[in-house]
């Protein structure tokens, strides 16, 4: 690598824009997010709301419970609870502000308020067109391609806002080109950690916590808990319990917020818990777990980039294989080791779909996790999955360029069938 041209601060930067804080799934708080900004412009509460979702978003909202809503879920729910009560200027909290003897006016305003919602096809896998309306005046929101990427603010007629929308590309976030195997390692065995710890210090605090609740309540199916229970305490089953615990609270309505990874709190759980339980279970000590947990989360945002946001790709399976990257780091600071672990990982649990945020997102980041720790066992006892294997290549670059084009080009026609699909139940 041309040492001339690399540029930690890049990196750090990619680091900071997508750690970021953020209260229940991020699909519908997007769209809570949408009405709270319509509802701002708009200057009123409207009497009259349309929703054109693309079909990852319906999906992913369909499921899922909105917090601080009184276990409400879907898209109107969501809608609805952006305009009645949320912060727009929280962005991905937007609802973080709701007080408890506040949430009945939500169901209220969605019992009176006229809601249409309706499959939006443009092309764009993310992609959310709001307008709220209030006799002859209007206020209209697009967000594309990315959970608070606002393209146009419209109202009554006049576009005070709007930008040029690139396909499928993370708009307004640092370039992800300049990231690759490589150059991830070349950065976390070089960056001051004084740089970045504070970045995941939160990242560690705030999936730690909701962790914690989702093994001391029930939430949905307690997938947390019940690996736990069946399997026992040792580091593996704890390292799949505490991602799978943050997820059951997280999917199914606890308000405690998380760190996310490519604008998912599931992804930013997965690839973090495992890390700090092997850390933990190794008493390493904070300059390698940093180190570790920076390689976790830039090599799932590096595979995440090639997929997309949302995809018929299950996003619990790129951040399960970088978490077995950082827990194979944590062992051996070795680069071989680490992006071999990676590539058995995907060559195991590729076949997983996303069929929308639930309670089953849990266990899909169990199996996930799994796959991370044995692709790290099988290539410490010198086994791996080679090039011809399936759809393993040769080289870890190719491999993440297999995933991508899996992720965003394969799985086209079966992110059409599961939302058909979902759409029938």
């Amino acid at each position: 690598m041309d040492n001339a041209c690399f540029d930690l601060n890049i990196f750090t930067q990619i680091l900071r824009e997508e750690l970021v804080p953020a209260m229940g799934c991020t699909e519908p708080i997007a769209l809570a997010f949408a009405g709270a900004k319509a509802r701002e412009i708009l200057g009123t509460l409207p009497d009259k709301v349309i929703i054109e979702a693309s079909g990852s978003i319906i999906k992913n909202v369909k499921s899922v419970v909105v917090p601080n809503t009184g276990n409400l879920k879907g898209i109107p729910a969501a809608v609805c609870a952006g305009i009645a009560l949320g912060n727009a200027d929280k962005k991905l909290e937007v609802l973080s502000d709701i007080k408890e003897n506040e949430i009945p006016k939500i169901s209220e305003f969605l019992e009176k308020t006229e809601i249409e919602v309706k499959h939006l096809k443009s092309g764009f896998n993310f992609d959310i067109i709001l307008s709220a309306h209030k006799g002859g005046n209007y206020a209209k929101i697009r967000i594309t391609n990315a959970h608070t990427n606002i393209t146009l603010i419209e109202k009554d007629g006049e576009k005070l806002f709007e930008t040029k929308i690139r396909c499928e590309s993370d708009e307004g976030f640092t370039d992800r080109s300049v990231l690759s195997g490589e150059a991830i390692w070349k950065y976390i065995t070089e960056v001051d950690i004084e740089d970045i710890k504070p970045i995941l210090k939160r990242q560690i605090e705030y999936n730690k916590a909701i962790a914690e609740e989702g093994l001391k309540n029930d939430y949905g199916a307690s997938i947390g808990k019940v690996i736990l229970s069946a399997y026992g305490d040792n580091v593996r089953d704890r390292a799949k319990a505490m991602a799978a615990a943050g997820s059951d609270a997280r999917m199914n309505g606890c308000e405690l917020p998380v760190i996310i990874n490519s604008g998912s709190g599931n992804q930013g759980m997965t690839c973090s818990l495992p890390v700090l339980e092997y850390a933990k279970e190794l008493k390493s000590d904070d300059d390698k777990l940093y180190r570790a947990l920076a390689l976790s989360n830039l090599i799932a945002i590096h595979i995440k980039s090639g997929i997309g946001r949302l995809s018929a790709y299950c996003g619990a399976v790129s951040a399960g294989a970088a978490a077995g990257g950082g827990i194979a780091y944590l062992y051996t600071e070795d680069y071989k080791t680490v992006m071999h672990t990676v590539v058995n990982a995907l060559g195991i649990v590729s076949g997983i779909i996303c069929d929308g945020a639930k309670a089953s997102c849990a266990a899909k980041i169990a199996a996930s996790v799994d796959a991370g720790i044995l692709g790290f066992d099988m290539y410490r006892q010198g086994k791996q999955f080679v090039s011809g294997d399936g759809i393993v290549a040769k080289g870890f670059e190719a491999n993440v360029k297999n995933i991508g084009r899996l992720g965003k080009t394969g799985m086209k026609t079966t992110d059409a069938e599961i939302l058909s699909m979902m759409m029938d139940t």
